[in-house]
């Protein structure tokens, strides 16, 4: 076999060799108790090919196996630059190790196209390329290397996939033959460019959803892209789009239920449903502004559904407002209420190996649907959940669904939660997601830097801010030439803001979704909330809870 520093990748081709076939059983991952079908063993002999793949071949069926995907293959002239550019992970990138069946040395995702038609060996054997590698954390895990995954799409180094049009046996040593070019333009490489890298091009996106021979996962991705790319040019030629100003809609109550003594359920339905509106159109961990008829805004967590129609989990706070009181007391079954921006700050972690969430009380309604997805999709996850009693557990019948994954921590039992242990017996390459009271959430930002965690590896989601403090005028320098408001100890920024100026966003109203933020010219500030990293404090603040000291100089 020739180095493969001497192979020219981008190199036309006919005909390559197998040099080795692998396969494997369901094994637990190392570290974690999810199963994968990653770790690839040699096979010798003739080795059985199905529409289904490889004989004794298994696969974690959420994202690998069936027809689209029977057969994965690699180039292994790839391996020598991965071993060059990742040293600390040299003896790890060995052929097998991306979980191919085939290893090839010439095929690669530069002369290997979507539709390609091959013939396999001398028993008749005739696949066709059908999807580019989709990378998961799986391979981070395997490697050992945080945020490895995106380099192999970005690199174009992910492999392909096979759907088996003819079966019959394989072994190591068959010649693999292009025997048809359907679509001679689209290398996976050129695939990858418009999958990956550059995702706004309209025209490609059109042109790759027709492709027919793509495989469902890519050519669907296409498709929803070119949809809703039309329907963002309906609502332009409607009247265009306005970000800035909200946009309130009708929402009847259709189902008002008592979850526990303090939190009830509330489900909204569209007086008029959105058409464009996806039933899974909704980003997990989204939170939605209300404007009750009793004139108040409140921001409250989606726990299921879509744009038209979506559950809340409201408890009634001791020291309300009037919000949580109003819907309580006050709503009832078949009342509209006005819905504006739905939106979410919560960005899934899809690098990391395991997902552990801290929650205090109604904090779950912020993660239920994304810890319930994360479970559906095989990704590691653990929920710490602390209650003042069993009592006060809302949504039971699906938290009982997470199964093992959940530990419950029962106040009234003297059950505590110990959040610094936590973070010390995190394993590798997790992620943390925070949601609940005050004090909650500061003794884990404690731990968290005592423990090394950046920004990037802990989530925080706080369900009520303290906003108030000592007054501050804040100079608007792109307005009305410079205007200057003040703010008093009990209001914020972003509502006096809002009675000068008419196009000042805002959405979860707490600070963590960034919705509100402007941008810092000059001035201190006593920043609160969690949705700007340290680096970004020093350029912007988050208008709806962090106040300004003294005088300060904003851009809206």
């Amino acid at each position: 076999m020739a180095p493969a520093a001497d192979i020219d990748l981008f190199a036309p081709f006919e005909r390559d060799t197998i040099l080795e076939v692998r396969t494997s059983k369901m094994k637990t991952m190392p570290g974690l108790t999810i199963q994968t079908g990653i770790d690839k063993h040699l096979r010798s002999g003739k080795i059985p090919v199905t529409f289904l793949g490889l004989d004794a071949d298994e696969h974690d069926l959420t994202f690998h196996g069936g027809r689209d995907k029977a057969i994965h293959g690699y180039c292994s002239s790839h391996y020598e630059q991965w071993r060059h550019e990742f040293p600390d992970a040299e003896a790890r990138f060995r052929p097998g190790g991306f979980g191919e069946n085939f290893v090839t040395e010439r095929m690669n995702e530069r002369n290997v196209c979507i539709g390609d038609i091959f013939s396999v060996g001398d028993d008749g054997v005739l696949l066709q390329v059908s999807l580019p590698r989709q990378p998961c954390f799986k391979l981070n895990h395997r490697f050992q290397l945080k945020n490895f995954a995106p380099n192999t799409y970005k690199l174009s180094r992910t492999g392909w996939y096979y759907r088996v049009l003819r079966e019959g046996t394989v072994q190591a040593g068959d010649e693999i033959r292009l025997v048809e070019r359907k679509w001679p333009k689209w290398t996976i490489e050129r695939v990858q460019e418009y999958l990956h890298r550059t995702l706004d091009n309209h025209e490609m996106n059109e042109e790759l959803s027709r492709i027919v021979d793509m495989g469902d996962e890519s050519r669907k991705a296409f498709e929803t892209r070119v949809a809703k790319f039309k329907a963002k040019q309906r609502r332009e030629a409607d009247g265009g789009e306005d970000k800035a100003a909200e946009d309130w809609r009708d929402y009847k109550l259709v189902e008002k239920k008592t979850q526990t003594p303090r939190i009830v359920s509330f489900t909204l339905e569209a007086v008029r449903p959105n058409p464009d509106a996806a039933e899974t159109d909704l980003k997990l961990g989204s939170h939605v502004r209300l404007k009750l008829p009793n004139g108040l805004l409140r921001s409250y967590s989606i726990v299921s559904g879509n744009e038209n129609r979506f559950e809340l989990g409201v408890a009634l706070e001791e020291r309300s407002r009037g919000g949580s009181a109003y819907l309580h007391q006050e709503t009832k079954e078949g009342d509209v209420v006005q819905v504006g921006r739905i939106t979410s700050d919560v960005k899934p972690a899809a690098a990391a190996s395991n997902h552990v969430f801290i929650v205090g009380g109604i904090g779950i309604t912020a993660f239920l649907s994304l810890m319930e997805v994360y479970r559906r999709i095989n990704w590691e996850t653990t929920l710490h959940y602390g209650v003042r009693s069993a009592d006060e557990v809302p949504f039971r019948e699906r938290l009982d669904g997470l199964e093992h994954a959940v530990k419950l921590y029962d106040g009234s039992k003297g059950q505590r939660m110990d959040i610094g242990a936590i973070f010390r017996t995190l394993t590798w390459n997790s992620h943390v997601y925070v949601c609940g009271p005050r004090r909650m959430l500061e003794e884990a930002a404690r731990e968290a830097k005592k423990c090394g965690l950046s920004d990037d590896d802990v989530h925080f989601e706080a369900f009520s801010a303290d906003t108030t403090g000592d007054p501050f005028e804040a100079e608007v320098a792109n307005r009305e030439g410079g205007k200057v408001v003040k703010v008093g100890g009990e209001e914020t920024l972003l509502e006096v803001l809002r009675r000068c100026f008419d196009d000042v966003p805002s959405s979860c109203e707490v600070g963590n979704c960034g919705t509100c933020r402007v941008a810092l010219k000059s001035g201190s500030v006593e920043h609160r909330g969690t949705a700007l990293t340290e680096e970004e404090k020093s350029e912007a603040m988050l208008s709806c809870v962090s106040r300004g000291i003294g005088r300060i100089v904003i851009e809206i």
